[in-house]
């Protein structure tokens, strides 16, 4: 089973650029193209929030209109950026969507479940795990305690040391009470998130969490905590998260663009090229 990961679109109106520079549509195109050409194809696709850029239905009709060319079952999530009403509306036809409340669910992947957690909290940029959305995930996790889970959401759980954006992610109480309930739970192979348009890892509870970079824009990397915001362009990537049946959860991070290879190390009767 191979899940990929993409996150952070921020897809605007058409002919609009995010920031006045970054063409989003254009990137997610090229995302889209690049996950065409894995070989073997992934079972799913998630996106881990931050679908659009102001939440209108203008920007999430764009994005359907992109994502139709994916051929692959995909699920949304929602981030900062997002709507949740809105992201309904256009997308009545993904059912595990639900109809109101938090936009949360469970997702059948054969050997793993993926379980979606909504961890926004509008109008701020912050985001919150509060007590109902936590109750909600251990019901989850309690239905199926020996099959392996991959939970996704787009807050990351922890302090990365990128300042400006982690005075807009999940407070401590919320992080603390999600580290309790994931140490109690260890089913929960990986919790892969959005929101830092960086690849980042750390060890969480008993498991391990990761946030996904963009297929456009990245944050700036900047330990400094009184850095001015600021993003760059560089690689765009994805992840995929493999389950090896007799191993786990193998995560991958990939590069969206297409590069020269792959060549080979070896020639025909076997010697080493050198």
């Amino acid at each position: 089973m191979i899940l990929c990961q993409i996150s952070d679109l921020h897809i605007k109106r058409k002919g609009a650029l995010a920031y006045q520079r970054v063409d989003t549509a254009e990137a997610l195109r090229r995302c889209l193209r690049a996950i065409a050409r894995l070989r073997p194809a992934p079972d799913a696709v998630v996106v881990t929030g931050d679908l659009v850029d102001l939440a209108d239905a203008q920007e999430y009709a764009h994005l359907r209109e992109l994502l139709a060319e994916l051929s692959l079952p995909c699920y949304l999530l929602v981030g900062n950026h997002d709507h949740r009403e809105a992201l309904r509306q256009a997308f009545p036809d993904h059912p595990w969507l639900g109809r109101e409340g938090f936009v949360q669910y469970a997702v059948d992947l054969g050997p793993c479940r993926l379980l979606a957690l909504d961890t926004q909290d509008p109008p701020h940029s912050g985001g919150r795990l509060c007590a109902q959305r936590l109750q909600w995930l251990e019901r989850e996790l309690a239905r199926e305690p020996a099959k392996p889970v991959i939970l996704a959401m787009h807050h990351p759980p922890f302090v990365t040391g990128i300042g400006h954006m982690d005075k807009i992610g999940l407070p401590r109480e919320d992080r603390d009470g999600l580290a309790e309930l994931v140490a109690r739970h260890p089913q929960i192979e990986r919790i892969v998130c959005g929101h830092l348009h960086r690849p980042i890892q750390r060890r969480f509870g008993s498991s391990v969490v990761s946030t996904c970079p963009a297929p456009a824009h990245q944050v700036a990397f900047d330990l400094d905590p009184e850095a001015t915001p600021g993003f760059r362009l560089e690689p765009p990537a994805m992840q995929l998260h493999a389950w090896i049946d007799g191993e786990g959860l193998v995560s991958h991070l990939v590069p969206i663009e297409e590069y020269p290879g792959p060549y080979p190390f070896f020639e025909p009767d076997g010697s080493l090229i050198d």
